[in-house]
């Protein structure tokens, strides 16, 4: 029977008590080989690029670089280490740039250390951006998992559009044809399943994500 080789990971978090938490976690675990730690995310990028783990479990909120910040470096430079990011946030916006970004899984920090595990398994098999059940549970069926789907290119349309910017002069800001600006926009309705820009207002203020006010 052949063993399969552990996985290396490394976690970085501020936080020293929730870091040895799961640290104890990836211990128990034969499949897991944990080689480091840190508090901050200079340290954590350092660590990544020394040890080349295949995956980093990276808090959000760390000093010196945050866990996005570490991660779109990370993407700089092409590492193939593969990401989690722990976050308190639920915030559509904040989920959607973290994948945007390149991370593999987002898990909540108050939920289970289990979560953070599943992430891994999910990500080993070949799954693609693992997000964290209870945050499923209230997003995939509604329009908050559409928007975190869309692109830096469709969200800047988006805003735009929902300011009442028309089609023409977007494009002369962003400098695309108004070609262009119909079919990023036709993305943008598609994926959130708005027939007009009117809808597109609507939605921007029920869910504040625009200066738009009601």
């Amino acid at each position: 029977m052949t063993t399969k080789t552990p996985s290396t990971l490394i976690i970085a978090d501020s936080h020293d008590i929730a870091r040895e938490g799961v640290a104890s976690f990836c211990r128990a675990r034969p499949d897991l080989a944990l080689i480091g730690q840190c508090g901050n995310g200079q340290g954590a990028f350092e660590m990544i690029l020394t040890l080349q783990p295949d995956f980093a479990i990276l808090n959000f909120g760390m000093p010196k670089l945050n866990g996005l910040e570490v991660l779109c470096r990370l993407r700089e430079v092409r590492s193939t280490t593969r990401v989690v990011l722990l976050s308190m946030s639920r915030d559509p916006a904040t989920i959607g740039e973290a994948f945007r970004s390149g991370a593999d899984g987002y898990v909540l920090k108050d939920e289970p250390s289990q979560d953070i595990f599943d992430a891994i398994d999910y990500i080993r098999e070949g799954g693609r951006q693992y997000l964290t059940p209870v945050l499923r549970s209230e997003f995939v069926d509604g329009k908050e998992a559409q928007w975190a789907s869309l692109s830096k290119r469709e969200l800047e349309i988006f805003s735009l559009l929902v300011e009442g910017v028309r089609p023409r002069d977007i494009a002369k800001s962003l400098q695309i044809s108004p070609k262009t600006v119909d079919t990023h926009r036709s993305h943008v309705m598609r994926k959130l399943e708005i027939g007009s820009v009117v809808g597109l207002v609507r939605f921007a203020i029920q869910h504040n994500l625009t200066p738009v006010a009601p």
